[in-house]
Parts: C-alpha cells; structure tokens; sequence
C-alpha cells in the first residue's frame, strides 16, 4: 500500500509544480482533479486512471439504499469518485481519491461516506485503497487514508509523513 501512496505523492509533486497557475487563480475543483488525475497516469503505468468514473464493467457504482447520502433512485445513490486508479475492462479497483479545496467550506463527511463505501470489503465494487486529500493552493492541508471500509490511522499519519519530507504538507 504504501508504493502506491508513494507515486500518489510523486503525482502530488509534479503537480504542485507543474500547476502552480490553477491553484493561484482557485480554478474548480474538476479542474483540478484532471489535472492530477494527468499526473497520477505517470505513475501508474498499466492502470487506467479516470475522473468521475462511476463504473465496474457494465454495472455502475451505487451506495446501498438507505446510506448516509440520500439515495436518487429505488436501487441506491450513484457515486462518481473524483479520481480512479483502476482496470476499466478487467474488475480491478485500486486507488480511488477524493479531492477538496481547502476553501471548499462544505463538511467533509459526504467526502468521508464516499470513501468508506468505496473501500467497503463487503460491496462488490471496493477499492483497495482511497484517499482524502485537501488542497490547499501550497501544499497538502490535510489527508486520509482508508482501507477496509474505514480510516487506517497508521497509513494516514505516514501518508502525512511522506508528504511532509517532501514539501508537500502544510506547516
């Protein structure tokens, strides 16, 4: 788990770098996710990575009815995580990232929910690994890491190490 945090960070480095113009104009965060969603294909050679992709195959993502999230049709919410590091004709799912501006002043619980539907073990979809990441127009300002439904606090706090030995965490 932690390689592929690492080429997280790697794709995190070069696009702090590299869109420098996005992050100082507050472009959406759309914008933002192609972006490093553009750096993390790098990194992840063999994977597909797509934004808004809400797909396994032919079957599209849903939380189970009566979620948190209030459901839009009788089978469940579709969900349509920021980021997906994935096989999009083999059911493979790896990474799934969600991405927030630190000026997004909305409560991160929808952001939290969807992460830990989409590395649930018990639904047929689940990621291996997702991340929550708050971008600030400098740096990282904060980062979950969820595994097996839940937070993994050991691989959040290294996720927070490894970006901060690499410049990319705030204070």
């Amino acid at each position: 788990m932690q390689s592929e945090l690492d080429k997280l960070v790697g794709a995190l480095g070069v696009f702090y770098a590299r869109e420098t113009h996005l992050l100082e104009k507050d472009l959406g965060e759309r914008t933002l996710t192609h972006r490093l969603a553009v750096h993390l294909e790098s990194q992840f050679g063999g994977w597909d990575v797509d934004c808004d992709y809400n797909r396994l195959g032919e079957r599209r993502l849903r939380l189970p009815k009566g979620s948190i999230v209030s459901t839009d049709d009788d089978i469940g919410k579709s969900i349509y995580p920021d980021i997906v590091v994935h096989r999009r004709t083999v059911p493979e799912n790896l990474l799934a990232v969600e991405v927030r501006k630190a000026t997004n002043h909305q409560p991160l619980e929808h952001d939290r929910h969807k992460l830990r539907a989409l590395t649930d073990p018990h639904l047929w979809f689940a990621y291996r690994i997702g991340v929550l990441l708050v971008l600030g127009r400098k740096n990282v300002i904060a980062s979950e890491v969820y595994i097996g439904g839940v937070i993994d606090q050991p691989l959040s706090g290294w996720l927070a190490g490894r970006l901060g030995d690499a410049g990319l965490a705030a204070g």
